[in-house]
């Protein structure tokens, strides 16, 4: 039973993430293949899950500074209370597109009672039919991200703070629109927003990112955020934007776009 529930978590390396050789500082690694290993399990069982261990990682290649990274998670192994999920880091030159394998681990998932009803009894993960619930435009979408919302995210109300969504649906329109044009990409304009519906604390974040017109110097990136429920399932769209990325030279100009 390999393979039955993926989930990917794409970003991007910033200057706070890399250690003193300009790679992705392996602490942070750990911590991305966790939380993608978390949101694979959690869809799956549809439980409250916390990581038991980790075993076999091993660093294979360095992910430098500015390139994306691809975390990929996958159920391999269902027990009754517990899941083995492997998680496969890959990075990704911005120009080039040259993909590498990194990193490789699995991930031992739980499950736990559920704090607001802790007279639930366990769910048998073995008896789990799992059907993946997304809509054709995510499903069709070439840049999906994946997130979770953790206290430092959300305002004094317990929700998302907007500035935090508007920067992550940023970096998706900017990965979306490297990736598809090769170039060195920068943000010109952004279009309105309308943020629809709250998400909550806890609830899993999913963006859908997708270029929908290449123009002499710029592109348009359509940018999709979506809110669910951890244990339910349930999805809402919570954020639609359009962005304006503009290819540059190396003196910051505007410069031509191959179609």
């Amino acid at each position: 039973m390999s393979n039955i529930c993926k989930t990917h978590l794409i970003d991007i390396i910033f200057p706070g993430e890399v250690n003193h050789h300009g790679t992705l500082f392996g602490g942070n690694a750990l911590s991305y293949m966790d939380k993608v290993a978390f949101i694979c399990a959690t869809r799956f069982g549809r439980c409250p899950f916390v990581t038991a261990s980790c075993e076999r990682i091993d660093f294979q290649k360095p992910a430098y500074k500015g390139q994306i990274v691809d975390f990929e998670a996958s159920i391999t192994k269902i027990g009754r209370r517990s899941l083995e999920v492997t998680v496969l880091m890959q990075s990704e030159n911005l120009l080039t597109g040259e993909r590498v394998t990194c990193t490789k681990g699995i991930f031992n998932m739980v499950t736990i009672k559920d704090k607001d009803n802790p007279d639930t009894p366990y769910a048998d993960l073995s008896s789990v039919e799992y059907k993946e619930k997304t809509d054709p435009v995510y499903a069709n979408s070439p840049v999906k991200m994946v997130e979770i919302v953790f206290n430092d995210q959300t305002n004094h109300y317990g929700t998302l703070f907007g500035g935090y969504g508007l920067a992550i649906m940023g970096k998706a329109a900017f990965i979306a629109a490297t990736q598809k044009c090769r170039k060195v990409m920068v943000m010109a304009a952004l279009r309105r927003t309308d943020f629809k519906t709250p998400i909550k604390k806890g609830e899993i974040i999913d963006i859908a990112a997708t270029t929908t017109e290449i123009r002499s110097t710029s592109c348009v990136v359509n940018v999709k955020m979506w809110g669910e429920n951890p244990l339910t399932g349930e999805r809402n769209l919570c954020a639609d934007s359009d962005f304006i990325m503009v290819a540059t030279d190396k003196n910051n100009r505007p410069t031509p776009i191959k179609a």
